[in-house]
């Protein structure tokens, strides 16, 4: 059943100021729209549950990227194609652009942005992993005013997050290492392209004289949100990638994660891939 579209109601302000302040005068009532990749299916299907949607997609308050020394922002309209294509963001930040390249088609990199990633609250999202290794930052704004919050502990629950109804996302920071770590991305899905994850791993490590001083693991897939595995890293810090110490942190991943039966896949599936690329990851860390 396709959706009735005039029984909807779309509304474009033309600042920032204007959009939270529609926001703030009803909320719960209004809906971000951004490039819509993923609400236009859900309107296509006759699925949307609200009927009046607040387009940010030509407020250049959420756009760009900018660089200091200290850490890369970017706007939430960042889109996948302009993540792949920045040149700081490929030499330092590989996760996110390999996520970025995963993520839909070539059209949907063009159109899809990382803030609607994240507010979709998906667990199968490609770039949330990344954003999670890499100790993201994101910007909330309201007409109340601004504050910013780890990107680590924004989903509580399934489609939850620490977002109230008059707020927008308006950017995402993220530091710039001045230690080389060594970085690993990998999404398993039905096809090479344009298939959402059945697991999705994501995985930094600093790693001295081949012991692991630092590591960051973060799972799509496997738990009501995406996750960071801080038990698994603990078990890790410290040790070095031998096949007792491998063996170790594949069964704290199996008690860390949540995986489920679903018309993608399997939770036993998950588990043993979920598994397969830790013990891929810290292989590469030994090598």
């Amino acid at each position: 059943m396709r959706a009735y579209v005039p029984a909807y109601d779309l509304r474009a302000p033309g600042s920032l100021s204007e959009a939270v302040a529609l926001l703030a005068g009803e909320p719960g009532v209004w809906q971000p729209f951004a490039g819509g990749t993923d609400l236009m299916v859900l309107l296509e299907a006759g699925k949307l549950s609200h009927k009046r949607f607040l387009s940010v997609a030509k407020l250049e308050d959420l756009r760009g990227i900018e660089l200091t020394s200290a850490d890369v922002t970017l706007g939430a309209l960042t889109t996948y194609t302009e993540i792949q294509n920045h040149r700081v963001l490929q030499k330092e930040f590989p996760l996110l652009c390999a996520a970025a390249r995963e993520t839909g088609s070539i059209a949907t990199q063009n159109r899809g942005t990382l803030g609607g990633n994240i507010v979709n609250a998906s667990p199968a999202a490609d770039s949330p992993p990344a954003l999670l290794v890499y100790d993201a930052e994101i910007e909330l704004v309201s007409a109340r005013g601004v504050r910013w919050l780890p990107y680590h502990g924004f989903h509580t629950g399934y489609k939850q997050m620490q977002i109230g109804s008059d707020e927008l996302l308006r950017a995402v920071r993220l530091p710039r290492r001045v230690k080389k770590w060594r970085q690993y991305y990998r999404k398993v899905g039905t096809r090479k392209a344009q298939a959402i994850s059945k697991v999705c791993f994501a995985g930094a490590a600093l790693v001295e004289k081949g012991t692991i001083r630092d590591v960051r693991i973060a799972l799509g897939s496997v738990a009501p949100i995406v996750l960071r595995v801080v038990k698994t890293e603990d078990a890790l810090c410290g040790g070095s990638g031998t096949p007792a110490v491998i063996a170790a942190a594949k069964e704290t991943l199996a008690q860390e994660i949540a995986p489920i039966d679903d018309i993608r896949s399997t939770a036993r599936y998950r588990l043993r891939v979920a598994q397969n690329l830790l013990e891929e990851f810290l292989t590469q860390l030994a090598k």
